[in-house]
């Protein structure tokens, strides 16, 4: 999974998955347009887990589903 893809191409091929993104490509909001792909599943820690192994220099987690209605976000 080492092609670079756009947000939109993954939100498609990904859909209601977790994403790691390395190499993200960002607007000045820091939102990513582009990236490549290097794990994706349906469960979070899986993705966290693999991140660790993988220690990428930059990169992005992204969820690429819609949240539940009163779901809160922690950064």
């Amino acid at each position: 999974m080492a092609d670079v893809l756009t947000l939109s191409q993954i939100e498609e091929r990904f859909d209601s998955e977790w994403v790691l993104v390395g190499d993200p490509d960002t607007d000045d909001s820091l939102e990513v347009r582009q990236g490549k792909v290097l794990w994706h599943s349906k469960d979070r820690d899986e993705v966290y887990r693999k991140m660790v192994e993988l220690r990428p220099r930059r990169f992005a987690v992204l969820y690429t589903g819609k949240m539940p209605e009163g779901t809160a976000i922690v950064l």
